[in-house]
């Protein structure tokens, strides 16, 4: 991009229009029952000493945030109930990825062989995730556009120590379980289709229309909305700011994936059960100088089960730069909640906008490759049953 971000005056309207007065966090059944607060010193009783602050005390959140980090969502299960790496340990895999690095800007060799191609399952699976826990595959994008691959990242450390997941609970740093009910439930959603590319129009053989139509491609394919990263927030292999502005009853996070503002109403009552939206209802509510925020109202979608699901997060200012942020999930497809945190680091760079799609070419090409491969399909093989 070659422009910042300029929030719509529509967004900011509606950021200081907004409001439902009448409940704080105290008063409301579903709040009272949140997470266990975050990790012990890694946050301020009270805001840190430089720390802004709003016009009636409270921390000023404002401000652009870098959550990338090599520390991974869930822990290796090898690790156990193992908490923290060592320092050891952190210089290995840190320095594994920085060679990486290293090696990828460094210049080509102009006679080099062409790489392999991967085939079958392994060229189904794509990207596994970023290293130094998998490798980044032949035909996902170059290690440079990643963002841990054109620059230096680390593992994160919160009170000294380096965690060995985002998870924190259950202990073994894992989601729990999908409960039975849960499976049952799930089985019943429409998925997205399997990615597999065997050069031919496999779904006219099988039955299915995954490349009929924009509307049967996920919300990721057309850029409209990336639940994963957006309640609760975690890092991922890119896109990793978030901005947030900050009102004495509103709170704006901007999620820098698919450009999704988040609208947090303070000491507010939540909407009616049945209006409902991809990226939920939130209202937050203020204990000390911990920001608390919990959101329900989830509109599911295609093969995305969200029915029921409240997450409850809070944002605390750190002994520096930064916050803290912990998350809980209520999924009731879950046999248990489960809990995260990770710091957001200050960042004096620019969030740009994320313009996912500029015409969105490689949908409008998935479709118009799907109708190639089909007439090669009906040529070989005859309409399809």
């Amino acid at each position: 991009m070659n422009s910042p971000l300029v929030i719509r005056a529509s967004t900011i309207t509606l950021l200081f229009a907004l409001g439902v007065a009448g409940c704080s966090g105290q008063e409301s059944t579903s709040c009272a029952d949140a997470q266990p607060a975050p990790s012990g010193a890694a946050v301020s009783d009270t805001a840190a000493d430089g720390f802004p602050r709003t016009a009636t005390g409270k921390p000023d959140f404002s401000g652009t945030y870098d959550v990338t980090t090599l520390t991974p969502y869930s822990r290796d299960p090898r690790l156990a109930d193992r908490l923290f790496f060592t320092e050891e340990e952190v210089r290995e895999r840190e320095k594994r990825v920085h060679d990486l690095v290293v090696k990828g800007l460094a210049g080509s060799d102009p006679d080099r062989d062409a790489p392999e191609a991967l085939t079958g399952e392994a060229r189904d699976r794509g990207v596994d995730g970023p290293p130094p826990d998998a490798p980044y595959r032949i035909g996902s994008h170059d290690l440079f556009w990643f963002d841990c691959g054109g620059q230096f990242c680390n593992l994160f450390k919160i009170d000294g120590k380096y965690p060995t997941s985002i998870l924190i609970d259950p202990p073994n740093g894992q989601k729990p379980a999908v409960s039975d009910a849960g499976k049952a439930r799930r089985a019943t959603l429409r998925n997205p289709w399997p990615r597999k590319y065997p050069g031919e129009a496999w779904w006219l053989a099988e039955g299915g229309d995954p490349y009929d139509n924009p509307e049967g491609m996920t919300l990721r394919d057309r850029c409209m909305y990336f639940g994963e990263v957006t309640v609760p927030i975690q890092p991922t292999v890119y896109n990793n700011m978030k901005t947030i502005v900050q009102s004495e009853d509103h709170v704006l996070i901007l999620i820098e994936w698919m450009h999704w503002p988040r609208i947090v109403r303070i000491d507010s009552e939540h909407l009616p059960p049945d209006m409902m939206s991809l990226g939920g209802d939130s209202i937050g509510w203020w204990e000390g100088d911990t920001l608390l925020v919990e959101t329900t109202n989830f509109l599911g979608a295609r093969g995305v089960p969200r029915e029921g699901l409240r997450v409850v997060e809070r944002f605390s200012p750190l002994d520096g730069a930064g916050l803290l942020y912990n998350f809980t999930v209520h999924d009731p497809d879950h046999v248990a909640p489960y809990t995260g945190e990770f710091p957001w680091p200050k960042s004096d760079k620019r969030l740009y906008e994320y313009a996912c799609h500029e015409g969105n070419y490689s949908m409008v090409n998935t479709l118009r490759g799907a109708r190639v491969l089909e007439a090669k399909w009906i040529e070989e093989h005859g309409e399809p049953n």
